[in-house]
């Protein structure tokens, strides 16, 4: 038993932290977009940050639990309603059998996810639950869900402990202005002074061309040397690729392995969820920095994973005083 799709919503997959060590075979990573949200969310009901999850874009699913379990959400705010009620997001929510969540629009950010402390019961596909909808592996049948689809869960789990402290501050991506950090790539020789000064100073918006393979933006032409056509070679997350237009286009997780257009540099891992989360028409200034601090940066951000994942088990002593019994 697990859940039942009443609505699917506009793009709703199962994501795990993506699928690794196939890229020279030409499969992409996948997994989720927001790993940020995703990790908080599966953290809440007790999982590893990594456990396979829902993602959902712009207009979440419509569910109904065909058993009891804990879930959370995180990501954008889609205005979750369990039985028609109001509840909150970032907070660990007890459900049971026959309840329904429906999830609307999101108010703000694009990226939704939705976490079980039951676990979906999704077969690992080259170690991996997540979709790969491009390849039809992973996920559930390779593909986005739809209505009438079901889910089971693989665990039997239906109350957590310690739920009064199962709740972290929602997180905000409206911002119609943001800072993306980035490192400048060893293509930066493949581009003009003048180009590299247009790319760091001027201001960038993103489009509706976006979606899980890369964002597509607006914004002043980054120049090259001599065009933006190389030998193709690999593409790592983040990576900003300035083909001969001169627009910037930064690749995401369902990006293709490989490319022949000219890379400025990569966005840092801890900026990825601000990025993921734009809307259309967000304005973006990027800024360099360099890989140590970059690495600085991603060391504290697990060092505050930690420090929640610690808070989170920590039981109180009636807590201990029930598992006894």
């Amino acid at each position: 038993m697990g859940i039942f799709i009443e609505k699917s919503g506009l793009l709703t997959t199962v994501q795990d932290y993506g699928r690794y060590g196939y890229q020279n075979s030409g499969f992409s990573v996948s997994g989720v977009m927001d790993r940020r949200s995703a990790g908080i969310a599966n953290a809440l009901v007790n999982n590893s940050m990594d456990e396979a999850v829902l993602e959902f874009l712009l207009m979440g699913p419509t569910i109904r639990f065909k058993t009891s379990t804990v879930i959370s959400l995180t990501g954008a705010d889609f205005s979750p309603k369990l039985n028609g009620q109001p509840i909150e997001n970032y907070t660990a929510i007890q459900v049971n059998a026959e309840d329904v969540l429906e999830l609307g629009f999101a108010k703000n950010g694009l990226w939704g996810y939705l976490a079980f402390a039951a676990k979906l019961d999704i077969p690992m596909v080259m170690g991996s639950r997540s979709t790969n909808a491009r390849c039809n592996i992973g996920g559930f049948n390779g593909r986005k869900l739809e209505k009438e689809d079901e889910l089971n869960f693989r665990e039997k789990i239906k109350h957590l402990p310690n739920m009064e402290k199962r709740h972290v501050e929602p997180e905000f991506f409206g911002d119609k202005e943001k800072t993306i950090r980035v490192i400048l790539g060893l293509q930066k020789d493949l581009f003009s002074e003048e180009g590299i000064h247009t790319f760091f100073s001027e201001t960038y918006q993103v489009t509706e061309q976006c979606d899980r393979m890369g964002y597509r933006l607006e914004g002043p032409a980054v120049a090259h040397v001599d065009g933006g056509d190389i030998i193709s070679d690999g593409i790592p997350l983040g990576a900003i690729q300035i083909p001969s237009h001169g627009k910037p286009i930064i690749m995401l997780v369902d990006r293709q392995t490989t490319g022949g257009y000219t890379k400025i540099g990569t966005v840092i891992g801890v900026d990825i969820p601000v990025l993921v989360q734009s809307a259309a028409g967000t304005k973006l200034h990027f800024q360099e920095i360099s890989v140590e601090e970059a690495q600085n940066l991603y060391v504290k951000q697990m060092e505050d994973c930690d420090a929640l994942l610690a808070n989170l088990r920590k039981l109180s002593l009636w807590d201990r005083i029930k598992q006894l019994f």
